[in-house]
């Protein structure tokens, strides 16, 4: 059965919203100006002779005006207001903002230091806390970062503005909920979030509108529109894509502790370092993952390949340092072993991953000081091979055989540990290992081990495992791997090489493109389904750009062009992931913010991964055509 997706036209609504920020900003600029002005004197401000045509358009039955001040290491303050004209609402929030008890502790005669928003509603209607949803474009969609919400209770609104998905680092429409709670009465009812949020909905007589705003903010002596709250990308750029690369690469260095692990996560919003996978561990027992680590060390390589800049190799070879001294040894039928043992688990993926950075620091340095672990790790992975190919998902796991190795396991224990991406990783890691080492009769026998585990995975893995695989694929793993496998004729098999395009190809198809969105910022970003929250994604990205790789390899030149046309577009969608000094504006310590790579568009946690996963995607794509 065939299903078709419906796909709207959304070409004429994201030509005008491209027609807006293409225009001359310097009337919006002057207004912030002289409201920095008015704020330090506390002089109203003459809007008379202003152009603001085409940047406001006021309603005064409708467009509350919020100004916020943000400085690094101070919560910010705002005010919002409505009033019967627009520069009777501008003068009432800078006197009110004047009158907050925090105002003096902001520099704001220093335009570097506080920075001044400007936010004002528009396209308000009324709507039902049942009706919005976020995953139809219909007229109740709540777009996180795009839209807002008023609540209106007992003749007083309370407002969730659009930009708070940023400033307070938001993803779904729970915690507008939550916020919204939190602002009116109910507020003061109970501390419980939960509990908020059912009376909320069952307070009667409420009224609410959904709205969009316009948002502007200051960036030194200039003006910057403001959309989702951040800052637009409207073009691919390799420069962009190179200097994105190159400082994230710098912020895994400048944020590597002295044992040579790298800071794991961190949270601009809160400036802290609670992991949100492990909220409860104590700030002297933070949660670190081996596996991400040895993805910091590979995006480090990456940019010595590019850059030949020492700094590189010497922080990823102290940080593949930190990895070997977690390994363990234990006998193979092809000598010792080595594997990768954090956490109480010794995974596949984390002694695959491992041998990858192994390999890449030794292709690129020629330094081979670390052959034994290289070679004690493949043969670790060998020796995790059933005999029909399938690689096992964990070799030490404390919840079965009491934390010991899992020699023999049953079919069910087998599955309950099976994991979709591990054997992409140390197929890749046998690949790199196979077509770089020189030790020709094990590599024969690697080789051998690993068409077999190739052919499993290509040809059983989706009828054992079928509930795993989802509309948008995701084992970008295995496509880097199969890529690398195909540098040998040997390996280029109809089977694998299909794998790679289909992925690939249908990654595209999940692809937001230019008219197919009502927000433009969507454009090149994945979804599962259409009508998804976009998912800028540098993990399935590695993937795609290993595919325009093979495409070459293979001389498919017309394939490699559509790939290449697909990597820039999605890699443009991801530039709004980086945190530079502009967008960074409501951080609370942006010296440490600057230059890291978040998971999403409007959450402001960053990870290791969420670094290296985009920035070695970058760094591949960037060597495509440079």
């Amino acid at each position: 059965m065939i299903i078709c997706v419906m796909k709207f036209d959304f070409k004429e609504k994201n030509d005008c919203e491209r027609k807006y920020f293409a225009q001359d900003f310097s009337g919006m600029n002057n207004l912030l100006s002289k409201i920095r002005v008015a704020l330090i004197d506390g002089m109203p401000v003459d809007l008379k002779g202003m152009n603001l045509s085409g940047i406001v358009k006021y309603n005064p039955l409708e467009t509350l005006v919020y100004i916020t001040l943000f400085q690094e290491g101070k919560k910010f303050i705002r005010y919002g207001s409505r009033r019967n004209n627009f520069a009777a609402t501008i003068n009432r929030d800078i006197e009110m903002l004047r009158k907050n008890k925090s105002f003096n502790e902001f520099d704001v005669k220093n335009s570097d230091k506080c920075r001044i928003m400007l936010e004002y509603v528009t396209d308000r209607k009324q709507t039902t806390l049942k009706r919005l949803n976020s995953i139809f474009f219909d007229n109740d969609r709540f777009e996180i970062g795009i839209n807002g919400l008023e609540l209106k209770m007992d003749s007083t609104s309370y407002y969730y503005m659009p930009t708070d998905a940023i400033s307070l680092s938001h993803m779904g429409l729970n915690q507008v909920f939550q916020t919204l709670a939190k602002r009116s009465p109910i507020g003061k009812m109970t501390d419980k979030i939960s509990e908020r949020v059912k009376i909320l909905f069952k307070t009667p007589n409420c009224e609410y509108y959904l709205f969009k705003s316009r948002a502007f903010v200051t960036y030194k002596d200039t003006c910057v529109p403001l959309y989702r709250g951040n800052i637009l990308y409207n073009e691919f750029s390799y420069e962009t894509l190179y200097n994105q690369f190159i400082s994230s690469a710098n912020w895994l260095i400048e944020n590597m502790y002295n044992d040579g692990r790298f800071l794991y996560y961190y949270d601009c919003c809160e400036d802290n370092f609670k992991d949100h996978e492990h909220p409860n561990r104590s700030p002297d027992n933070l949660y670190y993952n081996d596996l991400r680590h040895c993805g910091g060390i590979i995006t480090l390589i990456r940019a010595f390949q590019i850059t030949a800049d020492e700094k590189y190799i010497i922080a990823a070879k102290k940080a593949i340092e930190w990895s070997t001294s977690i390994c363990r040894e234990h006998e193979t039928e092809w000598g010792k072993g080595y594997y990768a043992f954090y956490n109480n688990k010794a995974k596949l993926g984390g002694s695959g991953v491992l041998l990858i950075a192994l390999m890449q620091y030794r292709n690129s340095t020629g330094d081979k000081s670390f052959d034994e672990y290289i070679r004690g790790i493949t043969c670790h992975i060998l020796s995790r091979m059933c005999p029909s190919g399938e690689l096992l998902g964990y070799y030490i796991h404390p919840e079965y055989n009491n934390g010991e190795p899992l020699i023999s396991m049953s079919d069910e224990d087998r599955k309950n540990t099976f994991s979709f991406y591990y054997p992409g990783e140390a197929l890749l890691g046998l690949a790199l290992f196979v077509n770089n080492f020189d030790e020709p009769e094990f590599v024969d026998t690697v080789k051998n081990l690993s068409k077999k585990a190739l052919d499993w995975i290509i040809d059983e893995r989706p009828k054992i495992y079928a509930d795993l695989f989802t509309k948008l694929p995701s084992d970008a793993w295995l496509m880097q791997a199969i890529e690398e496998w195909c540098k040998r004729e040997e390996f280029r098999k109809d089977n694998y090489i299909n794998f790679v395009f289909s992925d690939a190809q249908a990654m595209i198809e999940h692809s937001y493109e230019r008219d197919d969105s009502p927000y433009i910022d969507y454009e090149g970003g994945y979804y599962y389904e259409y009508g998804d929250h976009f998912y800028p994604d540098g993990a399935r990205s590695e993937g795609l750009v290993a595919a325009y790789y093979l495409a070459k390899m293979l001389n498919k030149d017309e394939l490699a062009a559509k790939l290449l046309a697909a990597c820039k577009l999605t890699a443009k969608c991801q530039f709004l992931l980086f945190n530079n000094e502009i967008n960074s504006y409501s951080h609370k310590n942006p010296t440490r913010s600057v230059n890291a790579i978040r998971f999403k568009a409007t959450r402001q946690w960053v990870r290791v991964d969420s670094i290296q996963h985009v920035a070695c995607f970058f760094a591949r794509l960037y060597k495509a055509e440079n």
